[in-house]
């Protein structure tokens, strides 16, 4: 089969709309496996936590909850750390205390040039993710927008919180009010919804989830230094104070 490079697919497929995400350079992750180099381009990073049900009894012990971050490392930056904080884990390394959740994570970690790993939710195929988010009750999904693409101004620092979980969508939304976070009902911009059956977040044993869509300017005031090295090891208040917030909802 011939291999179509990444700038030659996002050319053909060009631009939807002004304010929009370009359109993928790739259908799928499987897509993207086979034409790109792990460790070199993309890295996938995971944690699953051991459940075990022995007895004869009805069952229902399976694993409460899963973050992913589809876009981590350069292509949405800050949803890599966000992911693993809000699983329970120092972005620099070890637990932080409390409960701790299962996560998985596709990050692009070129030097330059990693919005081209952008696959969108509804496409991703990944094994390991499709497995973690269907064996779990409650999913949340960080990604990463402009304020342009939330309509809203260009220094905005907001949260969209959508999807299909209305219950913890409520939480998270209350949540952040608590904390002086600016969070937006993503019902109010259609394209960040999360609320396509088919996305990732709302194929869990529920089938349904919560998304978060965190500005551009949201994310980059919550690091010292806002690099692929630098974040996890920059962490600021803000970041925390969003952290606690999303993990506060997630405990309720």
């Amino acid at each position: 089969m011939l291999s179509v490079s990444p700038l030659t697919r996002r050319a053909a497929l060009g631009v939807f709309r002004a304010g929009a995400r370009p359109a993928d350079a790739y259908e799928s992750n499987t897509d993207l496996y086979s034409n790109l180099s792990e460790g070199v381009d993309y890295a996938r990073r995971f944690r699953r936590h051991a459940a075990l049900d022995d007895s004869d009894g009805p069952g229902g012990n399976y694993p409460g909850t899963a973050i992913v971050a589809l876009h981590g490392g350069g292509i949405e930056p800050g949803t890599s750390e966000l992911c693993l904080a809000i699983a329970g884990y120092h972005p620099a390394g070890g637990a932080t205390g409390g409960p701790v959740y299962d996560y998985w994570m596709f990050e692009g970690i070129r030097s330059s040039g990693n919005a081209a790993l952008h696959v969108t939710s509804t496409s991703c195929d990944d094994p390991v993710a499709l497995a973690t988010v269907a064996g779990s009750r409650r999913v949340l999904s960080l990604h990463g927008c402009s304020p342009g693409q939330a309509g809203l101004g260009a220094d905005a620092a907001a949260v969209l919180v959508g999807g299909r979980d209305a219950g913890l969508k409520a939480a998270l939304l209350g949540a952040y009010e608590t904390a002086g976070v600016t969070a937006i009902d993503a019902d109010t911009v259609p394209p960040l919804s999360g609320a396509d059956a088919d996305n990732i977040v709302n194929l869990s044993l529920r089938r349904s989830g919560v998304q978060l869509e965190m500005t551009t300017p949201l994310r980059t005031r919550m690091f010292g230094t806002n690099t692929r090295t630098g974040r996890k090891n920059t962490t600021l208040p803000s970041f925390w104070t969003f952290v606690d917030a999303t993990r506060s909802a997630l405990a309720g």
